[in-house]
């Protein structure tokens, strides 16, 4: 045989034919390899396809245990620092008053605290050879304005307290609500409901079609914030004015409903 390579014009080196047997043994191994991809990557493109999609819902009702409102201070004067002493005065009343009823430093919280500059257009007459003048903004003063949020933690004084605080000159009231104050057990409790709605629902779907849930792929949850459901003030922006605030007014707290919603997909054979 190697003579005959040898002797033939057209004969190669073993070394060559070597190349070209092992390039052929690789090129067989790719295209194997690329086959069992193709295989697999048709079997795993849609690895839901034995699933079942279900939603559930859970409602938690609650008595909300604080309330909280908040209030603003607004003065205007020609300075700055006569704009902030007249902020200063109001607004120390109104903490004073406040942590005489009982309300503690960490439940009274400034959000907000500015200071700017207050205009008035003032439109100019045209001159004696009647020349058309235009009008300008004029500085006439500062405004100070503070913002201040307050937390009940005895939801019966609500409406003592607002009064009070109208009382004392405040006209801006805002924001009531009545809520509970540490709900995440509360939304543990209507996740577990609607998971338990879920499973009811997919069990009684895979008993209609003949199958069996084996397990869970995926869950996703959404748990709303509490929702009041009651009489005034649950919730909305319950705006005061010092003149009607005279008489503590009834403010029932109703109750809050905490709503999860799920959604599990369910393995099944």
């Amino acid at each position: 045989m190697k003579k005959f390579f040898a002797d033939n014009k057209y004969a190669i080196s073993w070394g060559v034919l070597s190349l070209i047997v092992l390039a052929s043994f690789g090129s067989i191994f790719l295209i194997s390899k690329t086959i069992e991809q193709v295989r697999q990557y048709g079997q795993n493109e849609n690895p839901y396809n034995n699933s079942i999609s279900m939603d559930g819902t859970g409602e938690v009702m609650a008595l909300p245990d604080v309330a909280s409102f908040n209030f603003s201070v607004n003065e205007t004067s020609e300075s700055v620092d006569s704009a902030q002493k007249l902020a200063t005065e109001k607004i120390n009343k109104a903490l004073d008053y406040l942590k005489s009823q009982g309300i503690e430093d960490k439940d009274i919280k400034t959000t907000s605290y500015n200071i700017n500059p207050k205009y008035e257009w003032r439109q100019s007459a045209n001159d004696m050879a009647g020349i058309y003048n235009p009008g300008k903004n004029v500085l006439v003063g500062y405004e100070v304005t503070q913002n201040t949020d307050v937390t009940i933690r005895d939801t019966t004084k609500a409406g003592e307290i607002l009064s009070g605080i109208g009382g004392i000159g405040i006209s801006s009231v805002s924001g009531l609500q009545f809520k509970v104050d540490d709900d995440e057990a509360l939304k543990a409790e209507a996740r577990a409901k609607a998971i338990n709605d879920a499973k009811q629902k997919v069990a009684a779907v895979a008993k209609e079609l003949g199958v069996k849930v084996v397990g869970v792929i995926s869950f996703y949850e959404n748990t709303d914030q509490p929702m009041p459901y009651g009489g005034y003030g649950m919730g909305g922006a319950a705006v005061m004015d010092a003149k009607v605030a005279s008489v503590a007014p009834q403010i029932p707290t109703g109750e809050n409903k905490i709503v999860s919603t799920v959604n599990v997909t369910f393995e099944i054979k």
